[in-house]
């Protein structure tokens, strides 16, 4: 395993490399952003808080489940842990959009580092209530990271600065390359960490707290605070509700993102033990979960791009497939007594492989079919069944066994990949009919979808 980590990172990052160097000979030529400097030091001052922010996030992924396991926690145990990050996350998530909004965007950011702080330093306790209240403040801290940087940039860049409204899509797009690029060193920095020094499985999270103090420091010193309109939370919750029940694609939307990113989760909290009893390296094998993640968003750049010109919708299939496939081997590779860890890997590999084709085209369909004014609404309600399913799942695999309920769980899921194929097939059909689920024909190329059939 230990071999096959590191091939596996070293293949997938020169993968990811000769995509992205084809991309930019065939970039075209620079925009008016990259001349203005106001623009660019802006970007700058943002990336200096935000960038150290997600390299902590990225840090504490490879050894989470190693470190409970550390701790000589039942599985069952880590199990529920891990549920009440999830339950701690959809709360805070329902909220959190508000909470910014009210005690102010900076604020909100330097509120983020210091949860997230805590978080990490009680993990230097064995004791299990302190780590419970540890993933409560894991949960509130992911929620602030996914709310409060992103709505702090934008009053700016539109309120603040003026900039052109176009010009935020660049910024959230390096970000979001930036972002691959300090997940996959994250898995190297954890490993080097805690296997090489030898500091143990808590070593990353001690390391993560560097980066949040400097975050936070970042935000005080050099941003300034805004706030944003007070939102009723009942209406906002109400009018996501209309939207999603008035509109069939919403609510197919919705069914598939519940189904997918549910399995995900549940993917996250079972690779550990899969690999770690087969002596893999943890951080090298996040790494290489990380790189096949950036292949996959970079072959969907690709694919969508004018050369080829797949549809997101199509992409969206694949993507599914892909996860189904891969559960299915993941049955087979997990079977006590005859596991095949290199199998399994490969399976793993191929799931983060469709969440790089998965995020992006859902990002372009829920952007396309969900209005601006109730998309938090809507989101809200996505995130619910979501997170029940995912914390269902791991309740259920806290009462089977170990090895048997392992591979049940991956059985389970492939039947909720099924469900959300179905999903797709049922969206990919209402595509052929709806120009508002598909990207628009190159210039001078005919839509072969839209020719009447005869």
């Amino acid at each position: 395993m230990l071999l096959a980590s590191y091939s596996a990172c070293a293949l997938l990052l020169a993968a990811c490399l000769a995509l992205e160097l084809a991309s930019c000979r065939s970039r075209p030529p620079a925009a008016p952003h990259h001349a203005n400097p106001a623009f660019r030091r802006f970007q700058r001052g943002y990336y200096r808080v935000y960038l150290p922010a997600l390299a902590a996030d990225w840090l504490q992924g490879p050894y989470l489940y190693k470190l409970y396991q550390h701790y000589h926690f039942l599985e069952g145990q880590i199990a529920i842990l891990y549920v009440c990050g999830f339950a701690s996350s959809v709360l805070f998530g329902l909220v959190s959009s508000s909470l910014v909004d009210r005690l102010g965007r900076k604020k909100s950011c330097v509120l983020f580092s210091l949860t997230y702080s805590i978080c990490c330093l009680v993990k230097l306790s064995r004791d299990y209530l302190v780590l419970v209240v540890g993933r409560v403040l894991g949960g509130l801290s992911t929620a602030l990271l996914f709310s409060a940087f992103e709505a702090w940039y934008v009053h700016e860049h539109v309120e603040r600065y003026d900039f052109p409204t176009e010009w935020i899509a660049v910024t959230f797009s390096r970000a979001a390359f930036w972002n691959n690029v300090i997940a996959v060193g994250a898995g190297g920095t954890a490993d080097f960490f805690a296997e090489w020094l030898g500091l143990g499985p808590v070593a990353p999270f001690m390391v993560s707290i560097p980066l949040l103090v400097l975050s936070g420091v970042f935000a005080v010193k050099n941003w300034d605070e805004n706030y944003g309109k007070k939102r009723t939370f009942s209406k906002t919750c109400g009018d996501g509700l209309k939207c999603l029940l008035s509109d069939h694609r919403v609510l197919l939307l919705g069914t598939i993102q519940a189904l997918f990113e549910s399995v995900i989760y549940i993917f996250i909290f079972l690779w550990t033990p899969v690999l770690d009893p087969h002596g893999a390296p943890l951080g090298i094998v996040f790494s290489s979960f990380m790189a096949a993640s950036m292949l996959g968003s970079s072959l969907y750049r690709l694919a969508v791009s004018k050369r080829y010109h797949l549809q997101p919708v199509h992409l969206l299939s694949l993507a599914v497939l892909l996860v189904f496939f891969s559960l299915f081997m993941l049955t087979f590779s997990t079977n006590p007594g005859q596991e095949s860890p290199a199998e399994s890997f490969l399976a793993f590999l191929l799931i983060e492989l469709s969440c790089g084709l998965y995020f992006p085209a859902m990002g372009f369909l829920r952007r396309k079919v969900v209005p601006e004014k109730d998309r938090l609404g809507v989101m809200n309600w996505f995130r619910l069944p979501l997170n029940l399913l995912a914390c269902l799942g791991l309740l259920v695999l806290h009462d089977s066994d170990r090895q048997t309920g392992t591979r049940s769980m991956f059985g389970i899921c492939a039947a909720v990949a099924l469900l959300a194929l179905l999903a797709v097939g049922r969206l990919f059909a209402l595509s052929r009919h709806d120009a508002e689920l598909r990207l628009p024909a190159p210039p001078g190329q005919a839509d072969a979808d839209a020719t009447p059939e005869l």
